[in-house]
């Protein structure tokens, strides 16, 4: 299987919500301070194959870069991408912060986290993946002090619109095509029932709602049951573990409930390990992540360790498919083989550089696809522009994106979900 994979993935080109937070650590630091908070946890990434640290220096880059993630206990795959980034240019080019875990009862720290990137003279693009609450607040101040500074926003939790305007550039998962897509695929997969599991806080974003109201009409046209569970919040009081906890205690009532032929999405990345845990234990399928990588619940959920392995998507793919077939789940669990949130953290941070260089403009979405392409080059992607529901309207500064699914087996397969038409339809569903 692994050589099989492997021809796949070398045939390929690459364009490669938290949703994930708790109410522990709101560390909110930068550079050494937070590299030395983070190190304690995980060793640090490698950089993608053929790069060296600061091996791609231009004579005329005489300007810093800052990105700001998640902490690596919230946003892994976020985190990872910046260090790699980071890893191949130096901290002398490049500054990486963190926003709080409970980044929803900080938004002042949250903001001042961002903002404070911008008091150094030589900053030039300033990149928040996930751009949290309090982003788009960050990027008016930025601008209003020091409007040279690019903002580019990846996986907005603001109204797309709205952070249109302030940010210079915008890149979300699509939620339109994938709340489609991963209903076609449970159906091709066998699956009868699918359950979507969220929060309040959640299906109160515009993408999240959306993307709901879209599955719902892809399960009548192929008549499927859509269902819907709540689970608690990792934001509150529950915190991470009670959020966990739940999902754990319920996944056995659900797949009992919805039979083995249902498929399971959540919304949150804290959901997500004891998910596909209780799904491999339990029966049912998982078709992918809200923010799809082979990291995200995977290697937890089957006590994988992936030492050395960072950064090696191909690798890391298939590690976890060994795992996942000897627990006997081939055929029922899937993901895209290249991390969304680690494309996006180095990915952007690579085509702002390039556009400060001179060597691409900032919408151009070829340009984007190349600079996400040095960091996942195993995978194929599809996107477009982001176009209002209501008013048709298509924003030359917002796009959307997404990857071909692989359904983990021996052998496992893409889905070839990039080449396929979404209907028009479902792109004016509200």
């Amino acid at each position: 299987m692994k050589k099989r994979l492997c021809i796949i993935m070398a045939a390929m080109f690459a364009f490669s919500m938290t949703a994930c937070t708790s109410s522990g650590d709101s560390a909110a630091t930068v550079d050494t301070q937070e590299e030395a908070q983070v190190s304690e946890e995980k060793p640090e990434a490698e950089p993608a194959a053929d790069e060296t640290p600061a091996g791609d220096a231009d004579d005329s880059e005489d300007f810093r870069i800052g990105i700001v993630t998640g902490s690596f206990s919230q946003s892994e795959d976020d985190r990872r991408g910046a260090e790699a980034f980071q890893k191949k240019y130096g901290p002398d080019k490049v500054t990486l912060a963190i926003y709080p875990d409970n980044f929803t009862d900080e938004a002042e720290t949250t903001i001042g986290v961002i903002t404070g990137l911008a008091d150094d003279p030589k900053m030039k693009a300033i990149i928040v993946n996930q751009a949290v609450e309090g982003t788009d607040e960050a990027f008016r101040r930025i601008k209003e002090k020091r409007p040279d500074i690019l903002c580019i926003a990846g996986e907005t939790f603001d109204v797309f619109e709205e952070m249109g305007d302030l940010a210079d550039l915008v890149v979300n998962n699509d939620f339109v095509s994938r709340g489609y897509l991963m209903i076609r695929t449970a159906h091709e997969l066998g699956c009868d029932t699918f359950v979507h599991i969220s929060f309040p806080r959640h299906l109160s974003y515009e993408t999240y709602a959306r993307r709901v109201n879209i599955m719902k009409a892809a399960c009548e046209e192929f008549g499927m049951t859509f269902a819907m569970e709540e689970a608690p919040d990792p934001t509150t009081e529950v915190g991470v573990p009670g959020a966990q906890k739940y999902i754990t205690e319920h996944v056995p009532e659900w797949v009992e409930k919805y039979g083995k032929s249902s498929a399971y999405f959540c919304t949150n990345d804290a959901h997500t390990e004891p998910l596909i845990k209780g799904l491999i234990e339990n029966g049912g399928y998982f078709i992918e992540a809200d923010l799809p990588s082979p990291l995200m619940g995977y290697p937890g959920a089957l006590d994988l360790d992936l030492t050395g392995a960072d950064g090696d998507f191909g690798k890391i793919t298939s590690e976890v498919e060994e795992a996942i077939v000897a627990a006997g789940g081939a055929g029922r669990f899937g993901t895209w083989t290249s991390s969304y949130g680690f494309a996006n953290s180095a990915g952007l941070a690579e085509h702002a550089r390039n556009v400060l260089l001179g060597r691409s403009e900032l919408t151009d979405l070829n340009a984007i696809r190349e600079a996400y392409k040095i960091y996942t080059p195993e995978t194929e992607w599809n996107g477009a522009k982001y176009t209002n529901a209501e008013t048709g309207k298509a924003y030359d500064n917002i796009f959307l994106v997404y990857q071909d699914t692989y359904i983990f087996g021996n052998p496992g397969r893409y889905m070839g979900i990039t080449k396929i038409s979404v209907p028009d339809e479902y792109y004016t569903i509200k």
